[in-house]
């Protein structure tokens, strides 16, 4: 199943498999029930009426965005590279207790086709392809969604306190094109390719798969509830294994494409 969330003349409509569900049934509720429940009632639900094109992200307003750090022998590398205080990401990578921070709340999220944006006090600003959890409130994994965790690569490498300024501002944050409903048996083997684009001319590509995350996806969110709730259930962002070069930086008008389970979210850069 493919949960959509869709602008309509009447207001944000959610849809699954095309189908758009009623206007009153909307995530925060489906992310209420057990994992067990939400194939069955997304079945009875759909009704006869088909989308348009009309996508949004599929996150609602009020929930939240969290994103786990150095999940990613990759992303260990790359942040030792550009930090002065080297030595905290190694320790993070081999750490018990996993690295978790806020991202962003829905209303700040962007969808398919809408602009990320890199900072203007920033001068290394890269793109991190994530695959992105959607948990219930009763800390299930009930889906996924392909995530874009736009980074200042500079700020944080300035000073690791920084962190807050390099991962979270306006247009740091997307998501899309919707979500697909998945436990997690089912994400632990997925290819996830990056591509940006400048003009023409493609400046750079990789791919990764989640197989060679280092941490489990269930002991992240494990820890993100761990002194938390989430009564509307949460996006969780799992680390980056493609990082771009040490002298790559994004520039206004790039476009990047994450692929990930056949799906993909494009994105232009703005400033």
């Amino acid at each position: 199943m493919f949960l959509t969330r869709h602008a309509t003349a009447h207001g944000p409509r959610w849809a699954v498999d095309g189908r758009l569900l009623p206007p009153s049934l909307v995530l925060g509720t489906l992310l209420e029930l057990p994992a067990a429940a939400l194939r069955p009632v997304l079945a009875a639900a759909a009704g006869d009426e088909r989308t348009g094109d009309d996508l949004l992200p599929p996150i609602e307003p009020g929930q939240e965005v969290w994103a786990s750090g150095v999940t990613y022998l990759r992303s260990r590398e790359a942040r030792v590279v550009e930090s002065q205080t080297k030595d905290i990401y190694e320790k993070v990578y081999e750490a018990q207790r996993a690295e978790l921070f806020f991202k962003a709340p829905g209303w700040r999220t962007a969808g398919p086709g809408q602009p990320v944006r890199i900072r203007r006090d920033a001068r290394w600003n890269v793109p991190e392809p994530e695959l992105t959890l959607v948990v219930n409130r009763h800390a299930e994994i009930v889906g996924y969604t392909i995530g874009n965790d736009m980074s200042s690569r500079d700020i944080e490498g300035e000073n690791p306190l920084y962190l807050p300024q390099a991962k979270i501002y306006d247009g740091s944050c997307a998501l899309g094109p919707g979500v697909v409903i998945a436990d997690a048996t089912a994400q632990r083997d997925l290819a996830i390719r990056l591509e940006i684009r400048r003009g023409t001319q493609m400046v750079f590509e990789g791919q990764t798969t989640t197989s060679q995350m280092k941490r489990g996806l269930e002991e992240l969110v494990e820890w993100l509830f761990r002194e938390l709730a989430f009564p509307e259930g949460v996006f969780l962002m799992t680390g980056a294994g493609i990082v771009p070069p040490d002298d790559f930086t994004l520039e206004v008008g790039d476009v990047v494409q994450i692929a990930m389970g056949g799906r993909s979210l494009t994105n232009p850069v703005a400033c």
